[in-house]
């Protein structure tokens, strides 16, 4: 029955998005079922082809590995600050655990691979495969294939990077895919440090979410193109040139990839800083209302009241839909990454296994309102030109974004049955 409620929301999902399209009777039936059973087969083919699914679980071990090595590195410089043996009897296990020093520096190392992975060649081609396929199943343009393939590995900025000289001759519809894209999914430097947040409560979370980032790119160009249909002539079906190597040896990628990461993970500390501090005075705001249910009113309990039909429509029983909901509510408010700590503190009980890795998927993606500011700055500062254009569509992409991660959140509902 879950399983068929899955099967519904997948319905519902798709006809809001065309409820809210903003040319409904151009919506291509035929591009829609063919988005729809792309995604299903990828799915299916990820998660019930045994070989390709052990081929995702292999994704563990270089996880836990570039968590062992990151620990080594933090160890020799914070000490047991970042994880080296304790000096002292702690007098509450588990509060030699400390987030800053001994987890988030795993972005650091993960944006130095990620760069010298491109700058050795080793993902360029796997993402011209995706882009390939998706051209080829899909029907879009080579540029936008291209951008929304390099979005399983990259972010919502570095993504459009690639095909920078095709932005301003994509049509609306292409664009709206592009920022769609980079919404729906997540970035290669933040994977391993959610499948590390997640291994405890998810079994093979590395591996989940490499599914998850494949199939954000089919369900992003299916929601997409919904609820921003083509309408013109495309003119980016050439073939692409090269994007600009990333460095110019080895030691420079480092170097660079040194740069970024660290730029990176002060922006994570500050905005987890923030926004969490900023949670708790909103919450405290909200204590002087009365309480409802003998509980104080909160943030979280409101949005998971509004986010759980969402939830339930994924799969998720009624009984822990306003879970997932605020779950949800805090992907969509703050960020993924609060939303996902938030995840592995729930207590066992809370969400059945199938409703956590449900919640997985559906938490895989950067459409949140911070996101949104980064996206628009990004393409604004690449294509000046289209800048009303780009902040039009802008709020539509948090919308689309969060469609796109619901929909694979349910077509797992619907492969998953225990």
């Amino acid at each position: 029955m879950l399983a068929l409620q899955s099967a519904f929301g997948v319905v519902v999902l798709l006809a809001f998005a065309w409820a809210i399209s903003e040319q409904r009777f151009a919506v291509s039936a035929r591009n829609v079922l063919i988005g729809l059973a792309v995604t299903f087969v990828l799915a299916i083919l990820c998660l019930k082809l045994q070989p390709i699914r052990d081929l995702f679980t292999l994704a563990n071990v270089p996880v836990q590995a570039i968590a062992d090595a990151t620990r080594a590195g933090t160890s020799f410089v914070f000490g047991y600050l970042g994880g080296a043996e304790l000096p002292f009897e702690p007098k509450r296990p588990g509060t030699e655990f400390i987030f800053a020093f001994q987890v988030l520096p795993i972005v650091l190392v993960m944006s130095v691979l990620t760069t010298l992975l491109f700058y050795w060649k080793i993902i360029p081609p796997i993402v011209r495969g995706f882009s390939w396929l998706l051209e080829r199943t899909m029907r879009v343009g080579g540029a936008v294939g291209l951008a929304t393939a390099a979005n399983i590995f990259v972010g919502m900025v570095e993504a459009p990077l690639f095909i920078r000289p095709y932005l301003a001759r994509l049509s609306r519809s292409e664009l709206f895919v592009v920022m769609t894209g980079g919404m729906a999914s997540i970035a290669g430097s933040v994977l391993v440090l959610y499948a590390t947040l997640l291994a405890p409560v998810i079994p093979d979370a590395a591996g989940q979410l490499i599914i998850a980032s494949v199939l954000s790119a089919p369900a992003a160009i299916l929601i997409s193109q919904i609820m921003v249909p083509e309408s013109e002539e495309r003119h980016t079906d050439a073939s692409l040139i090269e994007p600009e190597p990333v460095a110019v040896s080895t030691m420079d990628a480092v170097v660079k990839g040194t740069t970024v990461g660290l730029q990176l993970l002060l922006n994570i500390v500050a905005m987890l800083i923030v926004l969490v501090a900023l949670v708790h005075l909103v919450n405290a705001a909200l204590g002087v209302l009365p309480q409802l249910g003998g509980e104080p009113i909160t943030l979280q309990r409101m949005l998971g009241y509004a986010m759980a039909p969402v939830c339930w429509l994924m799969g998720l029983p009624w009984q822990e839909a306003v879970t997932g909901g605020e779950l949800m509510g805090i992907k969509t408010i703050l960020n993924e990454l609060i939303a996902y700590v938030r995840l592995a503190e729930l207590p066992q009980d809370a969400l059945s296994e199938r409703s956590r890795l449900i919640m997985l998927y559906a938490l895989c993606g950067f459409a949140n309102f911070g996101s949104l500011g980064i996206l628009m700055a990004g393409l604004t500062t690449m294509v000046p030109e289209r800048q009303k254009e780009i902040v039009a569509l802008g709020p539509r992409s948090i919308v689309s974004g969060t469609l796109a991660t619901c929909l694979t959140g349910a077509v797992v509902g619907v492969l998953t049955w225990t």
